[in-house]
């Protein structure tokens, strides 16, 4: 029951092939025997379990109220909830427990979805591997699969054993986790410069980037709010469209919102591809695209082509500045968000009694890790009287050439952009460590933050694994609020590729190294 989509298990909630309450119970215990992938920073299993009874009582009475009524999922822990601890993996936010939810978890729970717990993330949702949370990492579910085991060189048992496995990408790391090893069937992510997408291809799941203004941010802790998203991950575009209906639309909490209703969002069954027109943009192939993500590119550009689409080369000129202008945009806003955490109104305060200075400074450093520190030291330096028009202002106007880039393209005739997610498979954590954050997020959202910048919609599709039998991803980028035209193409390509179920198996060698007890295998 728990390997099935969305969609399916809501038909056997209905027919009464299984009660909401037994579907929390399966989804409780798989979360405890991959507790060793660190997906969950908590686990509301009171809170689940008595969510999963009303909505048992409702479906025993005939009063279902939808497709996610009993449906388990899952929150990123940087989004308000009621009663639950709130921490953006920070020490910041420790203990911090909010008194409303945010917009987009109060419409998930109207609608009777059963809450298992809040995701890890990195610190403040800033980075691209889901390592730098005080919780400690996240674990790819990948890593513990028969197609990634088959395939993987085999090597001594100690301390080098753990370093088979693989990130999650991030900084939506947890969520993504939580949705491939089954403990849930959808998850909130957010999404800066690709921090749903990314996690989405390394983990084999379909991860969704609304058009800005389409989905509320009211109750989603800011971390670039020109920039900032929820994001959706699920295992099928159809349960993605599912939950996307129930988010999208109005809310008077947040003023980017948009004003008008929003039409239904499920995908069209699009059969006849021959008057499409696929976008591959050209500065998009860089020389560290990894050739197998290259070659999965290039198939499905034929697969289109195949199929009667018509697939152009087209120019997005100014995606070689995107980095630089995302950084510089990026770090001022963190730099203005973070200030709000002083110590005063709520979060970690420190114990020194010098000065209110000191008490700002000394709550700060212990609050913040480095990377967050480093991310305001950068913001304020740009934000300077005398550096302010040579950086952010410059910076503001390279993202409105780069937001043209996309309108020139679509303006042309082109309905969707094909493009790679990532510049290669999940890594290895202690390969990916090499690097500081700010070279690794530079490097990893190169696909995916000028996506952001522009405000538009975008999807990654799980389409093939590498030869280490790993999950690789594409993503497509539509015009803005045309999120529907992007579904509808991503379903007809998911439907094309048929990509594989991850087979999970939680051994008894992984399970002691990693949690240092013995788990039993898990049967889906």
């Amino acid at each position: 029951m728990l390997g099935r989509t969305l969609r399916e298990v809501s038909a056997a909630l209905k027919q009464g092939q299984i009660t909401p309450t037994e579907l929390c119970q399966k989804c409780l215990s798989l979360i405890r025997k991959t507790k060793f992938l660190n997906a969950y920073i908590t686990v509301s299993e009171e809170v689940a379990l008595k969510q999963a009874e009303e909505s048992e009582k409702r479906y025993k009475e005939g009063q279902s109220l939808g497709d996610l009524d009993g449906i388990p999922i899952s929150i990123k822990d940087n989004f308000s909830t009621s009663g639950i601890e709130t921490t953006c993996a920070s020490n910041m936010l420790k203990g911090y427990v909010p008194p409303y939810n945010a917009t987009v978890v109060q419409k998930l729970l109207d609608q009777g979805a059963v809450l298992m717990g809040k995701t890890n993330l990195d610190e403040f949702a800033m980075g691209s591997g889901s390592t730098d949370g005080i919780f400690g990492p996240v674990k790819n579910p990948w890593s513990f699969s028969r197609q990634y085991g088959e395939k993987r060189q085999q090597t001594p048992c100690g301390e080098n054993k753990d370093s088979n496995w693989l990130i999650t990408g991030g900084s939506s790391g947890g969520s993504a986790a939580a949705v491939a090893a089954f403990t849930c069937f959808a998850a909130l992510g957010s999404d800066t410069g690709g921090s749903t997408r990314n996690p989405a291809a390394h983990c084999g799941l379909v991860g969704f980037k609304p058009s800005y203004g389409l989905v509320s941010r009211h109750g989603l802790i800011p971390l670039v709010n020109s920039m900032d998203v929820p994001g959706i991950l699920t295992r099928c575009v159809d349960d993605t469209a599912i939950v996307l209906d129930v988010l999208a639309g109005h809310d008077p909490k947040d003023s980017t919102t948009v004003q008008d209703p929003v039409k239904p969002l499920m995908p069209s069954s699009l059969t006849d591809v021959s008057k499409l027109c696929i976008g591959i943009p050209k500065e998009y192939l860089v020389p560290e695209l990894s050739s197998e993500v290259q070659s999965v590119w290039s198939k499905a550009a034929d697969l289109f082509e195949s199929e009667g689409a018509k697939v152009i080369e087209v120019s997005l000129p100014h995606t070689c500045y995107s980095i630089v202008c995302y950084h510089v945009l990026c770090t001022a806003e963190v730099a203005s968000n973070m200030a709000r955490f002083d110590g005063l109104e709520y979060g970690h305060r420190c114990n020194t009694n010098m000065s209110t200075e000191a008490m700002y400074a000394t709550t700060r450093r212990e609050g913040f890790n480095d990377v967050v520190r480093g991310r305001i030291l950068s913001g304020n330096f740009f934000l300077l009287k005398e550096n302010y028009e040579n950086y952010f202002i410059k910076a503001q106007k390279v993202r409105r050439l780069i937001a043209n880039d996309f309108v020139n393209v679509f303006n042309s005739g082109v309905d969707v952009l094909l493009t790679p997610t990532t510049l290669s498979e999940a890594v290895p954590y202690l390969e990916f460590i090499k690097e500081d954050n700010r070279t690794r997020s530079a490097q990893d959202d190169i696909f995916t933050q000028a996506v952001n910048m522009a405000g538009l919609p975008a999807v990654n599709i799980p389409v093939a694994l590498s030869h280490q039998g790993l999950p690789v991803g594409l993503q497509f980028i539509g015009p803005a609020f045309c999120d529907k035209q992007v579904l509808t193409v991503a379903k007809w390509f998911e439907k094309q590729v048929q990509f594989p179920v991850i087979q999970l198996e939680l051994m008894e060698d992984h399970s002691s190294v990693l949690n240092n007890e013995k788990l039993p295998s898990v049967s889906l």
